[in-house]
């Protein structure tokens, strides 16, 4: 709901109001953001400068309360006496822009520049700014628990503006914080930071062409004393994929100025006259029930007003992809007989990743080409996916369309079309890419796809992008324009299709590209101990639907780490389920796992994907409100360990609750010699014995089933006891190094 009463605005949410007010000066003052309060209380937020502070300037003279350096704003200027960061630059021109109009919208106006902003039903406050031959509109909108900001600035002047930063939002906090970011790299992404803000500016960038790895675009402002369950919390975002600029930094007085939108590094914008420039649309979430609840808050937004809504809870599909399993080196006979094992161990989409067009025989050479490799699929992609339907599974498929190789017929008949900067090329991975700011590149890239999207029964695509942007401010946010039009061209008219998007992993995991597909490859790092960081620190942000997570191999290749495969499954199991490793090598138990593996994620598909995520102190557990999943995740195994208690929350206290095990079975080998000491004869434990015996025995690990109330659980229920160099107890829990346990706590009917 948003109200104007007594030249105050205010913005109520779920959980938050938002109030401001045009002040005598005629800029426009945030009086408070955060708990909900009404709108008859902003005198209370009123604040009153006093004396002053010295040599601040005043924009009325002899009146302290004039002083724009330390009014706390929803919107400042430069050059003009705050001399705070600016969320605008004009080239060296002085901004100083003033109250004019205000209007209240039913419904978000759209966007004209053709970036992508949350959609559905919310109220719109559209207030404009005027200084001499600029008109500047702020457009607030609340859509349930998330207030989003954006910024459209208009030359109605008669000279060309040098724009060289315009911010997307801009708030003024009173009080002392922390900022979280989630940095990091290539199979090393969403590393959390914490970095007290203080008087030095925080910043949070990415200026490699895309939202990155290095940098999230999304983070984090708490209370020093806040916790996952308690303590203020803000959450900020953008609806963008291009280079993004966050910061914080803390004034003497006290406010901590907060600001987001595209990076001004490198940017310049000629802005003629009658022309208007948008900004991407900013995301922000306010909580007083910790982290948790600031997530659930983000994760509910995205849900409903962030991914397409044909794929609005609308259950993925548990898939089998190539890549792991044959890389490059496959033909239609090995994908067949793939899909067929994927097909009996429960998989329900077969993925074809790289490798089935042009002369795609490595990564060195044929992206442009995207036309079948008929040595590898003699039939076509037609044929092989109705063979694949034929077993009962979709078919999807991988593309790289933005980028191309120089070796391949795209490049040699069109080498303009590569994104270049007039210096020699500069590859990554063997690939240029290709210059989206072009009107034919996009119409070839639409084009290409759209053929190969409608000659087979093709229902997921795998969009990948697998290099950082060498092009520059206005360039870089143009291909982001360009990138949201060939998106929409492919997509808008197939709806069915899911599209995941990649970019090396989780090289642009933002909401920008949510808009356009559901769900994002987090890493290109399976690991699942590593997963388990990534796909954590993902939560803060995004809901876990939105996570596309696999099982893969062990020892796995990024790492070189052995892990059990129930829990390299139980960390899969929150996201979008699939396997990517070669099938032919698993052994008969494994595969008997994994089938027990899909049965258990079918049945509980729903809550896996679309349930309210928490964060637990040991693990992580989702609730559809009368069923809980509940993960207990270990990392190395300690001698002689002690109790364990696992701490549930959300239950309702009154209520009684099965809590269960869920069933886990030990293999021979890793209790290695020890086999010897119960034989009735000496065993190798490297010897043939044991390995058959690995290969086909397994034991039942400790298991749990108890009735409890709600509050006892969410007090701490006492595990079984672990594994401690005794020997092998049925009521015990044998994990090795990176076990892991699942529950069910599910609501009894009275």
């Amino acid at each position: 709901m948003i109200e104007y009463k007594n030249d105050i605005f205010a913005l109520h949410g779920e959980g938050f109001s938002c109030l401001m007010r045009v002040n005598p000066y005629g800029l426009l003052e945030l009086l408070h953001f955060g708990e909900p309060i009404s709108v008859d209380d902003a005198e209370a937020f009123t604040l009153h400068p006093g004396l002053g502070w010295g040599e601040s300037v005043l924009l009325e003279e002899g009146d302290t309360q004039s002083c724009p350096d330390v009014m706390p704003l929803v919107w400042s200027g430069s050059g003009r006496g705050d001399y705070r960061e600016s969320p605008i630059q004009l080239g060296g021109i002085p901004t100083d822009f003033r109250y004019h109009s205000h209007e209240i919208l039913p419904r978000p106006e759209p966007m004209q520049s053709g970036l992508v902003q949350a959609h559905g039903e919310g109220e719109t406050l559209k207030i404009l700014l005027r200084q001499p031959g600029l008109e500047l509109t702020l457009y607030f909108s609340v859509f349930g628990g998330v207030l989003t900001r954006r910024t459209v600035l208009q030359n109605c002047g008669e000279n060309t503006v040098d724009l060289t930063r315009l911010m997307s939002g801009c708030f003024d906090l009173l009080g002392e914080y922390e900022m979280t970011t989630f940095d990091g790299g290539w199979i090393a992404e969403m590393r959390r930071h914490v970095t007290p803000v203080g008087e030095s500016r925080v910043v949070n960038e990415s200026v490699t062409g895309f939202s990155s790895h290095r940098h999230n675009p999304g983070f984090l402002l708490s209370e020093p004393d806040a916790t996952e369950t308690a303590g203020n919390i803000y959450g900020f975002n953008l609806i963008y994929s291009g280079n993004h600029y966050g910061a914080a930094q803390r004034s003497l007085q006290g406010f901590t100025r907060v600001m987001l939108g595209i990076s001004p590094d490198n940017f310049l914008w000629q802005l003629q006259p009658g022309e208007r420039f948008e900004t991407p649309e900013a995301a922000v979430a306010f909580s007083t029930e910790g982290f948790g609840g600031m997530s659930r808050k983000m994760h509910r937004f995205v849900t409903e007003h962030i991914i397409p809504p044909y794929w609005k809870e609308r259950p993925r599909p548990v898939l089998y992809n190539s890549w792991e399993g044959c890389m490059f080196d496959f033909n239609h006979y090995r994908l067949v007989s793939l899909a067929r094992e994927a097909k009996e161990l429960g998989c329900e989409l077969f993925v074809l990743d790289d490798g089935w067009f042009g002369q795609r025989n490595s990564d060195t050479a044929g992206l442009g080409d995207y036309t079948v490799n008929r040595k590898k699929l003699p039939y076509g992609l037609s044929a092989l996916a109705e063979k694949i339907n034929g077993l009962g599974m979709n078919f999807g498929l991988w593309f790289e369309p933005e980028a191309v190789n120089p070796d391949s017929d795209l490049y040699r008949a069109h080498p303009d079309w590569a994104l270049t900067d007039g210096f020699a090329p500069l590859l990554s991975r063997h690939e240029l890419l290709l210059d989206l700011t072009r009107p034919e590149v996009r119409d070839y890239i639409v084009a290409e796809m759209s053929a190969v999207l409608d000659s087979a029964p093709i229902t997921y695509v795998k969009w990948d992008m697998n290099r950082h942007s060498i092009a520059l401010g206005e360039k870089a946010h143009r291909y982001i324009l360009g990138l949201y039009d060939i998106l929409r061209r492919i997509f808008a008219p197939r709806p069915h299709i899911l599209l995941e998007s990649c970019s090396s992993g989780g090289n642009r995991f933002d909401l920008g590209m949510l808009s356009f597909g559901p769900q994002i490859w987090c890493s290109d790092n399976t690991d699942p101990i590593e997963r388990i960081a990534i796909q954590e620190s993902l939560s803060y942000l995004y809901p876990q639907s939105a996570f596309g997570a696999h099982v893969s191999a062990s020892p796995h290749a990024q790492t070189l780490r052995t892990t059990p495969l129930r829990t390299r499954g139980n960390v899969s199991f929150f996201g979008c389920l699939g396997y990517e490793l070669d099938l032919g090598h698993l052994l008969r138990i494994e595969k008997e796992e994994i089938k027990g593996q899909i049965t258990f994620y079918k049945k509980h598909r729903d809550i896996f994907q679309f349930g309210a995520f928490t964060r637990l102190k040991n693990g992580w557990q989702v609730s559809d409100g009368k069923t809980v999943l509940a993960a207990v995740f270990r990392g190395q195994t300690p001698a002689a360990p002690g109790y364990e208690t696992l701490r549930l929350r959300h239950l309702d206290p009154e209520k009684r609750y099965r809590f269960t095990s869920v069933p886990q079975k030990l293999r021979i080998g890793p209790f290695g010699s020890l086999v010897k000491h119960v034989a009735p004869v000496d065993l190798d434990p490297n010897g043939f014995v044991l390995r058959t015996a690995d290969r086909l025995i397994t034991l039942p690990d400790g298991g749990q089933d108890l009735l409890a109330s709600g509050a006892a659980l969410m007090a701490g229920v006492r595990l079984l006891p672990l594994f401690r160099g005794t020997g092998y107890d049925k009521n015990q829990r044998t994990l090795t190094d990176f076990g892991s346990e699942l529950f069910v706590i599910e609501e009894e009917s009275l």
